[in-house]
């Protein structure tokens, strides 16, 4: 998997890709080299079956912005248009960055989530939502394909980038998962930069926090919802993924969603899946969410597109809740299903091509 980190990145919306996906089943084609390993049923097949399809294949890397309320063209500027893919492209760039130079899947997916958490477009950092009692709470994780490696920060309101923080507690703690406090703590004996809690206000969360208490009347809606990850894999087929988030606006004190819980949120093992989710979180949590679509690829049999459609289209919204899951096996396969009206993301191919995805019609729910 080298790529030449001198190639041009192209970004794209979804009209690209789906020439891109049409060519890819094409026997042949300049898109498929014979034999190259990313599933064994052509795009064309699937569909003909009737059975959920990957999204892409050759991607090394992808990264999410939340979902909810998915953006609509019609109410959307240019402007506001730029800077969301702009904000994905740049989480791609950054992650794409790692892996041109060498280095390994893990590195990628943190890379990725930081220049998310830095972005104030995206729940996650600097722009994180209020709780109810007008703080900020933040909670994140990252998990190592190749054995399983994981580690986890919750409730932290002093790091800069949490993704980094849990990364240090899985690299250099016997834990997985440290919180409130003592992560706070510990992340900043290790030397990550900390900030006050005005960092990660925003004006944009303030109002949404006064409208969930009811104090301010408005028809704005909340475009991204939960959570920023990264999925990725490296040139050693290692896999990697990383989930980072500010929570639920209004949500208690000391809440804990599904980001920072390994098989929830966040999961990777290189026999499977990489998977990072997004959405309600407790009903991630109950449904074991990324976890469960690792088993059902296991133990059950399926391919990463129907496992990934099983977990997120048919078993959550039983349970009572929406989201989707950014997936990525380790031949490149990639897949992004969703039950909530829309979910912002993008991926990164092997060959440098950047394609980014916001509005609800370039990725309907229930796909």
């Amino acid at each position: 998997m080298t790529r030449n980190s001198t190639r041009r990145l192209a970004t794209v919306g979804a009209g690209a890709l789906s020439v891109a996906a049409l060519l890819a089943a094409v026997p042949g084609s300049s898109a498929v080299s014979a034999g190259r390993p990313g599933g064994a049923e052509p795009v064309v097949a699937q569909a003909a079956k009737g059975k959920p399809r990957p999204d892409a294949r050759h991607v090394v890397l992808a990264v999410h912005g939340g979902a909810g309320t998915a953006l609509k063209r019609e109410n959307t500027t240019p402007a506001q248009e730029k800077a969301y893919r702009d904000g994905l492209a740049d989480a791609l760039r950054a992650g794409g960055k790692v892996l041109d130079d060498g280095g390994t899947s893990v590195a990628a997916v943190e890379a990725a989530v930081r220049s998310l958490e830095d972005n104030p477009l995206f729940n996650a950092g600097k722009g994180a939502v209020f709780n109810e009692d007008a703080g900020h709470e933040l909670d994140a994780s990252i998990m190592r394909g190749s054995d399983l490696a994981a580690g986890a920060v919750a409730g932290v309101r002093n790091v800069r980038n949490p993704v980094s923080a849990a990364r240090l507690v899985m690299e250099k703690t016997k834990h997985v998962l440290l919180a409130g406090e003592g992560a706070d703590d510990f992340a900043a004996r290790n030397g990550l930069q900390t900030v006050t809690q005005d960092y990660y206000w925003t004006e944009k969360r303030w109002q949404e926090l006064l409208k969930a208490k009811g104090q301010q009347k408005g028809s704005g809606e909340t475009l991204t919802q939960g959570t920023v990850g990264a999925v990725a894999v490296d040139a050693k087929r290692d896999l990697a993924a990383a989930t980072s988030t500010g929570g639920m606006t209004n949500k208690m004190a000391g809440r804990v969603g599904d980001s920072p819980v390994v098989g929830a949120g966040t999961y990777a093992k290189n026999g499977t899946v990489a998977a990072s989710a997004t959405g309600a979180g407790e009903v991630f949590l109950r449904g074991a969410a990324t976890a469960t679509l690792s088993n059902l690829i296991e133990f059950g049999g399926a391919n990463l597109a129907e496992a990934a459609y099983e977990v997120l289209v048919e078993r959550l919204p039983e349970l009572g809740g929406t989201g989707g899951v950014i997936a990525l096996d380790a031949h490149g396969v990639f897949d992004a299903p969703h039950s909530s009206e829309g979910m912002l993301h993008g991926y990164l191919t092997e060959d440098g091509r950047t394609v980014t995805k916001i509005f609800a019609d370039e990725t309907p729910a229930n796909s």
